[in-house]
This record gives structure tokens, C-alpha cells and sequence, in this order.
């Protein structure tokens, strides 16, 4: 069996004609020069005065039963002049006429030339109808009519036209005084008139026939094809699609046009030609099957290699900036990149219907091979410039009829990703909300089942992953507004768990938390610890303290699980560190981590707290006295409450680590002589370790050439030495100027400063006194 997409191009093959049974539209026009015998110059709009004239200069209409021409007011109730009775002064009125029946052949369908030619003028007063009937071939050649309503003041008097089991009810009237609105059908269409229920209409009704021999058209019907689509779009709708290859059914079809449409200009009013006659082919079977039908701009991008085919020396020149016309001289090599979207979305009342761009798949276009051998919209090249060859991009826009089950729209939405799809999400959760419905609502059904493709479709790779965390938070915060537990779950297990998560979103991961059990939020807890300790530590860390300030005391054995998962992801142990994933790089550090997980920990249970306080002591090189243990310490001696066990040994570190800095000698320096640090062995680094080595000299002058200034100035930088650096810029070469100073020790007076001031909150914390 052959694909849907190619059963679907090769249905609409056949349907070359637009037009319909019927059509209507209006026009602006200045006012005809309209005289009529016996009554002289109408004004138009229609004065009343005149329109009483017209009807006593007028006879009662007729109507054709079999061979009889009869007036029954019980059929038809109206008033008609003859058409050689009826004038129009000056050629603007027959520019209008022309430009009307021109749009009528479109309507209708009809590609040859065909004349209008005037057969009566009608007055339809309050009161006037004609019952449903259909207009007898009045001249050779006639296959349609023409009704043009004039400017006038009425209500009521709609045209109803039929055509096998449809019906159009045609309103004819228009406020504007400068408009006239028209009508035309098929003559073998049964219509009638609706009564006129104030005022008077003034109509001109126009034979149409076909200019020249041969037989007269007939009203487009695609009903054939229209049944086989509807048919086959139901057997891809409800599943049924058996492709010869086995391949997956699309989720959508899209079917690209012959014609070219800017963006601006596209919509289904507007389509020509063929274009029109699918359109409204597929929009009657994609009703009838439940799909929706859409036109959208179909965007191909593509950039890649290309390669210079004319000579060296032209080449040189255009690479020197030389204006040399060298078109065409270049050809496209591979193809890199190519990106293939929809976009520029209209539905079939040509109204915006909001979606995103939407992805393009190769089974999806129908049919199959539509996109080859297409001409590019749009071509340029860039020559090779540095190690980069020459290089070329293109684009190509096209628009197309794309369609899909309504079963099936949510998943194709999915494809526009989470850019398309977290903002619709939010949309039927604010619609739910505000109907103040049950979960059966509509809403909130379309909602868990976007959520569900969403799920199925969100990145699975670490990296990838990562980079969709900003994501997570909107998500949830949808979910909890819709209260959909199952989602919910879903996401921390599926998404943050496996490494999307970010540290401002903990606060709306705990409330999605709370719309769980106890148990599964203790086990998704431990989950998401599980699944990013090692490379989100301090995450991690975060959202346990959190969780333990939000549960009750007798649940906090619930959350030991994860914190012995945090326990084991503490950096340090170099047999941990073998453990770790590949391409793991551990963070530096920060005292931030060890607050919260000590206070984590110390409330879940003091054992484990025990545990990490001697991971974070037996690794000085991972947590640094001055890094992570002081600034941690005086952290958690600032929460007025008394230190457990855990921060007392902590405490204890930092205390002792102070005291023992504390207790070195410091003074200023009585003599020039200054440490030196400097590592580099060269003569001028030689002459620079002497200067600080000199207990008498203060100032040195180095005079160099700008390399040797600067290698020494650097090295300076490097050794931390105690000097001031300027360069005197007098002579060649310029000379460095070294002056010694006192920077080390005055560093180390304001760190004895801090010492001091961070040892006496530590002292008052571990001996707060009497209560």
C-alpha cells in the first residue's frame, strides 16, 4: 500500500480549476450616470421619492412555470424595468462591470472569457421575496447570473443559493453609499430570495454567458476526489496507515503550492489558480475526516562549501578588493547545514492561530520528492578568507497546506519544542483555571496529555539536558496550577533528577513536591540528589536544607536517604574522585556548601553530620581554612543557637587555625632587605633578586629595552614582591623604576585584624556564657 503523503498529492493532481457553485463580493465604485425610461436620471443612493417612481413606471415580476410566464404574488413579489429601458452615462460603470465579472470568473471557476449582458432591473420593496427556484436559460450560451445590488437603504432580501446538499445565505447589503456588493451562481442552482423587511433594493441582474462556441461551464466538482481524501485522511487519522516500507505515519502532512505567496499576502482568500481549487478540496475533506488544515511559509535554510571556478589572477584581484564582475563564478560544493521550518501560520478563516515554528520532516511532504530541484530564493558566496574556503548560503521559501488529525495536534505542537509548547501549556492551564471546571475539561486534559509529549520528547543527554534547565521551573509551575501529580512526578524524575536543575529553581521543586506523597517526595528527593551531587553539589545541598526546614520533625527520617547520597558525593576522598563520571570536573569548594550541608544534615540526623564534618576535616586542600572553614564557621555561629556536635568541631578547626596565625610574630621591617620569590634564573631576574636581597638599597634602576622592562615587571607580578613599579619614559631605552615598600607586612596587619575579629565570635559561640 502507498504512504498517505503520496496518496495525497496524487488525489489533488487532479483538481486543476478553482471556483464554487456560488460567489459574492463588493467593490468600491463612483456612483453610475443610471437613467431609465419614464422616470429620467436615479440617484444613488436611492432616494425614497425615487423608488416610489420606479416601481409606478415598473411591472409586476413574472415567473416561468414549465412553458407559461405567470404573476403569482404567492411566489414572487417584485418589480423589474427592462433592460432597453435602462441606461448608464459615461464608460466608468462598464470598468466597474468588467472588473466585477472578472472576479465572478474566478469565483466560479471559469478560465474562458465570458459577457455579462443586462436582462432586467428589479425593485424589491418591503414585502418582496421569490420562493426557491432556478433561472431558465434566457440566451444562448447562458450559464450563470449576475446580481448586483445598487446603493440603497433596505433590511432583509438575503440571497439563499443551493447546489446539491449545500446552501449559502448571501447578505447583499452595504453601509457605505460608494459600495456595491454582488452575487453570481450557476443558473441550474435553485436560490430564492428572502423578504425584504424595510426599505427598497435595487438590483441589476445580468445574464453571464460564455464568449464564442463551445459548451457552457459547469460549476468545479472534486466530489470524487474530495471522498477518497476524506476517506484516506480518516484511515491516517485514526491510525490505520500502513505504509509499503513499514515506515512511522506523520504526525502531519504538508503539501507545498504551486504558486509564490509573500507572508503577508498568504491566506486561503487569497490563493490562485489551483492553489484555490486544492485548498478547498482539502478543506472540505479535512473537515469531514476531524483534521485540521492550516497554510504556512515553508522555510529551507542552507549553508555550506563552495569552490571558485574562475582564474588565479581574477582571484587575487577580487580578494584585494579589485571591482571585477565575476558572476557565476562560483559553485556550490556540500551542503553542511540545512534547517527546513513552518511558520507564518494561518487557518482556514485566515486567522492567526498562534503556533511557533514547526520542523520539517522528510516523510511528512507529500508528495515525497516536492522539495527537490527547487530554485533558491535568495543565493550568496563568501570567499576563502584565512584558513576558511569559499563558502555559500541559500534559502527557499514556499507555502503549503499543512494538516493534521485534531486527535493528533498536540503532539505536532510538541514539535515546535519547549519554546512553542511551555507557553501553550500555560494557556489551556490559565483556560482550566478560569472555567473552574473538574479534570475532565477539555483544558485540562489537553494539558497532561502536551505535558506527557513534552516528557517523551525532552532531551535525554547530560549536556543537552543541562541547557534545558532555565525550563523546569515554568514547567512545574503549570503543573502545580493544574495539580497534575503524575506530570509532576514525571519531570523530577525524568528531567531534574537526571540532570536538569539550577539553584533558583529549588523553591519550585518543593512546592511541586508537596502535591506528592510523603514517600515519593522523600524518594524523588534522593533521586535528584542522586542524579546531580557530583556535578551540582551546591544545588543539591540547597534543596535538602529546604526540604528539612519544610517537614515535620518526625518525617525528617524520610530524607536520610538522600543525605547519605550527599554524604558520598562530598569532594575529597581521591577514591571518590576515580569513581567519578568522565569529564567530571569538580568545582571549587564554597563555604556556602558546608553551612547547608551541615544544617541539613544536623536535622535529619547527628550522625551523619558526623560523617561529613570528617570528610570536610581530612581534606584541608579541598576545604581551606581560610576558603571554606572560617567564612563556614562564622556563618553557622551566627543562628543564636548552640552548636552541634558537627559545628563545634568545625568551630574547633577554625578556632585553633586562628590562634596559631595569631601567635606569629609580626612587626615592620627595620631594614630595605625584602623576600624574594622570584623563580626565573636570567641575568636581569639575577640583578632583581640582589636589589631585594639588599638590606641598604631602597630604589633600583633598571634600564632595558621594552621586552626585558616588561619580563621583569611580569616576574615582579609573579613573586608578589614588595615594590612599587613606574617606568621613566626619558631616553632609550626607558628605565624601570623599583621602590621597595612594606605591602607584605601591611597585609598581614589587617589579616591579623580579621583573625582577631573572626576569633572573638568563634570564642563567644563555643563559650556563650551563663543563661
Amino acid at each position: 500500500m502507498s504512504s498517505i503523503a503520496t496518496d495525497l498529492a496524487h488525489l489533488l493532481e487532479g483538481v486543476l480549476r478553482s471556483g464554487d457553485y456560488c460567489t459574492s463580493g463588493d467593490c468600491e465604485i463612483l456612483p453610475p450616470g443610471l437613467e431609465v425610461e419614464g422616470v429620467g436620471p436615479i440617484a444613488l443612493p436611492l432616494l425614497p421619492g425615487q423608488a416610489e417612481r420606479l416601481i409606478a413606471a415598473a411591472d409586476r415580476a413574472p415567473y416561468g412555470r414549465g412553458g407559461q410566464t405567470l404573476v403569482d404574488m404567492q411566489v414572487r413579489r417584485s418589480w423589474q424595468i427592462d433592460a432597453d429601458r435602462v441606461r448608464f452615462r459615461g464608460r466608468r460603470w462598464s470598468e466597474s462591470l468588467a472588473g466585477i465579472v472578472a472576479r465572478v470568473a474566478e469565483g466560479l471557476g471559469v478560465s474562458d472569457p465570458i459577457e455579462a449582458e443586462l436582462y432586467k432591473l428589479l425593485v424589491y420593496d418591503e414585502g418582496a421575496f421569490f420562493v426557491p427556484h432556478r433561472d431558465t436559460e434566457k440566451a444562448p450560451g447562458m450559464f450563470a447570473t449576475l446580481v448586483i445590488v445598487l446603493p440603497c437603504q433596505y433590511a432583509g432580501g438575503a440571497l439563499v443559493v443551493r447546489h446539491k446538499d449545500r446552501e449559502t445565505l448571501i447578505d447583499l447589503r452595504r453601509t457605505d453609499p460608494g459600495d456595491v456588493a454582488f452575487a453570481a451562481f450557476y443558473a441550474d442552482c435553485p436560490h430564492e430570495i428572502l423578504p425584504v423587511t424595510s426599505g427598497v433594493k435595487l438590483t441589476l441582474i445580468y445574464n453571464l454567458s460564455r464568449a464564442g462556441a463551445g459548451a457552457a461551464p459547469k460549476p468545479p466538482s472534486y466530489g470524487v476526489e474530495q471522498d477518497e481524501l476524506t476517506y484516506r485522511l480518516r484511515e491516517w487519522a485514526r491510525g490505520e496507515e500502513n505504509d509499503e516500507d513499514d515506515a512511522h505515519s506523520p504526525d502531519k502532512l504538508i503539501y507545498p503550492l504551486e504558486h509564490a505567496y509573500t507572508e503577508e499576502s498568504l491566506s486561503f482568500g487569497t490563493l490562485k489558480g489551483a492553489d484555490a481549487a486544492r485548498a478547498a478540496t482539502l478543506t472540505a475533506a479535512a473537515r469531514a475526516a476531524d483534521c485540521d488544515l492550516h497554510l504556512a511559509l515553508l522555510c529551507i535554510e542552507e549553508s555550506g562549501s563552495a569552490e571558485y571556478l574562475g582564474d588565479y589572477r581574477s582571484y587575487r584581484r577580487r580578494r584585494h578588493g579589485d571591482d571585477l564582475d565575476d558572476s557565476g563564478s562560483f559553485e556550490i560544493g556540500e551542503v553542511f547545514e540545512r534547517t527546513e521550518t513552518l511558520s507564518g501560520w494561518r487557518r482556514v478563516d485566515d486567522d492567526v492561530p498562534g503556533l511557533g515554528d514547526l520542523p520539517v520532516n522528510a516523510l511528512e511532504v507529500s508528495p515525497p520528492d516536492a522539495l527537490e530541484d527547487m530554485v533558491p530564493d535568495a543565493q550568496s558566496f563568501q570567499e576563502a578568507a584565512g584558513n576558511e574556503g569559499a563558502s555559500f548560503e541559500r534559502s527557499y521559501r514556499k507555502a503549503a497546506l499543512v494538516l493534521w488529525p485534531f486527535d493528533r495536534r498536540l503532539a505536532v505542537i510538541n514539535q515546535g519544542g519547549l519554546a512553542a509548547t511551555l507557553p501553550f501549556l500555560a494557556t489551556l492551564a490559565s483556560q482550566w483555571t478560569q472555567s473552574r471546571q473538574d479534570r475532565n475539561a477539555p483544558p485540562w486534559r489537553q494539558a497532561h496529555e502536551l505535558a506527557g509529549h513534552m516528557l517523551a520528547t525532552w532531551p535525554r543527554d547530560r549536556w543537552r539536558l543541562k541547557e534545558t534547565s532555565r525550563h523546569v521551573a515554568a514547567m512545574l509551575t503549570t503543573l502545580i496550577t493544574l495539580g497534575d501529580a503524575e506530570r509532576i512526578d514525571g519531570v523530577l524524575a525524568k528531567v531534574t533528577a537526571m540532570g536538569a536543575c539550577a539553584k533558583g529553581d529549588n523553591g519550585v521543586v518543593l512546592a511541586a513536591l508537596r502535591q506528592l506523597s510523603k514517600t515519593r517526595a522523600a524518594e524523588l528527593i534522593q533521586a535528584v540528589v542522586a542524579g546531580n551531587a557530583l556535578a551540582d553539589l551546591d544545588v543539591c545541598a540547597d534543596l535538602l536544607v529546604r526540604a528539612t526546614a519544610l517537614v515535620e520533625p518526625d518525617d525528617l527520617v524520610a530524607l536520610a536517604a538522600a543525605a547519605s547520597v550527599l554524604i558520598e558525593a562530598l569532594p575529597g576522598d581521591p577514591a571518590r574522585a576515580a569513581a567519578a563520571p568522565p569529564n567530571h570536573r569538580p568545582r571549587e569548594m564554597e563555604p556556602g556548601v558546608v553551612v547547608d550541608v551541615l544544617s541539613a544534615l544536623d536535622r535529619i540526623d547527628s550522625a551523619l553530620s558526623a560523617a561529613a564534618i570528617d570528610t570536610v576535616l581530612a581534606w584541608p586542600k579541598v576545604y581551606g581554612l581560610d576558603s571554606v572553614i572560617v567564612p563556614a564557621s562564622l556563618v553557622l555561629c551566627r543562628t543564636g543557637r548552640p552548636p552541634t556536635a558537627a559545628v563545634a568541631r568545625l568551630n574547633a578547626a577554625a578556632r585553633d587555625h586562628l590562634r596559631a596565625r595569631i601567635a606569629l610574630a609580626l612587626a615592620p621591617p627595620d631594614t630595605w632587605k625584602r623576600a624574594s620569590l622570584v623563580g626565573c634564573v636570567c641575568a636581569h631576574c639575577g640583578a632583581l633578586r640582589g636589589f631585594l636581597a639588599d638590606p641598604i638599597q631602597s630604589i633600583w634602576l633598571f634600564k632595558a629595552v621594552q621586552h626585558d622592562r616588561s619580563h621583569v615587571e611580569s616576574e615582579i607580578r609573579r613573586g608578589n614582591c614588595d615594590l612599587d613599579v613606574t617606568t621613566l619614559r626619558k631616553g632609550s631605552p626607558h628605565v624601570l623604576v623599583c621602590a621597595k615598600n612594606q605591602a607584605s607586612y601591611e597585609r598581614r596587619a589587617k589579616e591579623r585584624e580579621r583573625d582577631l575579629e573572626a576569633l572573638a565570635k568563634l570564642e563567644a559561640e563555643s563559650d556563650p556564657g551563663p543563661d
